[in-house]
């Protein structure tokens, strides 16, 4: 098998993904800072959190069913420079020192957009540049990116924003979206995937009926979205005050992703059957941390925890994409990651805000651990099902 970083076309997609995830990274420091630094009130940065979450949820299946419909490129190049135009709106406000939370909002709110429009065309987008046998490859080289992305670009953030300010760090972000477009523009054109004389919002029907017709697919996505809302809430809203100590949690944040970097990296080599059952069996691994967190273990205990569980996130996330990219229509790819996202996105949010009230009822560490048998449940409970035990990988 070769690599797909033979390919032209792969390696410009890689680098494009490498410049914009490093920019978005470095993104949310710089824009808590400015917000704080600016109104002195963290519900503003809440707002402007908000405003970016929901319009991304409200557009994410028009997104994918606009992906499937005109050329994944040319969605990724105008997605890219409308980033870079919002971004670099962004950071002119802050820099002249004119911040305002109404237009901030707004802005944080055209980004949203954006996003909902990039993600279902950048999974629908790898199968057009490397053949069948190369996606698992291909999906473990942009974990890999992602994830170190993830390590340093909030570092350099904090450098940026104390030598030379949030606002430049944000018109940093911007050029990278500008870049990043001009990476993607060197692709090959890619053809439409779905009639031009279909209606948008017919699409999107039409992708919710085929997400439903495909049990594996469907199974797998409600057994990632009640881990996530059983798991992410928990991880980062009462994972800080369960530690005890900002140096420690800071470490255990740094292990998880040493985790999901080292598996990343090696995932480029391992070559697994049956690839999609083992994510799903290896996601359990998630629960550890919070079981660990929950008992009250020695430190040493927990970063073990967080590194493991970092490891099956990663398998768990490589398993995905490759098995939608390798078993899905090319036509429907978008739309079905469209709706992998619309549920992975809504129940975030909603277990971060039922966590603080059940752990005032309950209590922190009790409602950890019931947190982490909800999301070791739901990950072994997909393996029940005949569908996603026996699919195979190319």
């Amino acid at each position: 098998m070769t690599s797909p970083l033979r390919r032209p076309a792969f390696r410009y997609f890689l680098a494009g993904r490498l410049v914009s995830l490093l920019g978005s990274s470095m993104a949310p420091v710089a824009l808590a800072f400015a917000v704080l630094d600016a109104a002195g009130d963290p519900a503003d940065l809440g707002i402007v959190l908000a405003a970016r979450m929901i319009p991304m949820l409200c557009f994410v299946l028009i997104g994918g069913a606009v992906a499937d419909r005109w050329p994944r490129r040319t969605v990724l190049v105008a997605a890219n420079l409308g980033g870079g135009l919002t971004q670099g709106a962004v950071a002119v406000v802050l820099i002249t020192g004119h911040y305002d939370l109404l237009l901030i909002g707004a802005l944080s709110a055209a980004n949203g957009v954006l996003d909902a429009f990039t993600s279902p065309a950048l999974r629908g987008l790898v199968p057009e540049l490397v053949p069948a046998d190369q996606l698992r490859k291909a999906n473990a080289l942009l974990s890999s990116v992602r994830n170190a992305t993830k390590v340093i670009g909030p570092a350099l953030a904090g450098v940026l924003v104390a030598t030379a300010g949030s606002g430049t760090t944000i018109a940093v972000d911007a050029v990278s979206y500008v870049l990043a477009a001009a990476l993607l523009a060197r692709l090959p054109a890619s053809p439409t995937t779905a009639p031009r004389r279909s209606d948008v919002l017919a699409g999107v029907w039409r992708g919710w009926g085929e997400f439903r017709r495909v049990r594996w697919v469907w199974v797998v996505t409600v057994s990632s979205a009640v881990m996530n809302l059983a798991q992410v809430g928990v991880w980062q809203v009462l994972g800080p005050s369960l530690t005890g100590q900002s140096e420690l949690w800071g470490v255990v944040l740094s292990v998880r992703g040493v985790g999901l970097l080292v598996m990343s990296a090696l995932m480029y080599r391992v070559v697994v059957r049956r690839l999609l059952a083992t994510g799903q069996l290896l996601s359990g691994l998630g629960a550890l941390p919070l079981f660990a967190l929950g008992f009250g273990v020695q430190p040493g205990w927990l970063l073990i925890a967080a590194f493991v569980a970092g490891v099956g996130f990663s398998v768990s996330g490589v398993a995905w994409e490759t098995s939608l990219q390798e078993h899905v229509d090319r036509g429907m790819l978008s739309r079905i990651s469209s709706i992998d996202d619309l549920l992975s996105f809504v129940a975030i949010p909603v277990g971060m805000v039922a966590v603080g009230p059940l752990a005032e009822l309950f209590g922190a560490g009790r409602v950890a651990v019931v947190s982490g048998v909800c999301h070791l449940c739901a990950a072994w409970s997909s393996l029940g099902f005949k569908e996603v035990r026996v699919l195979k990988s190319v």
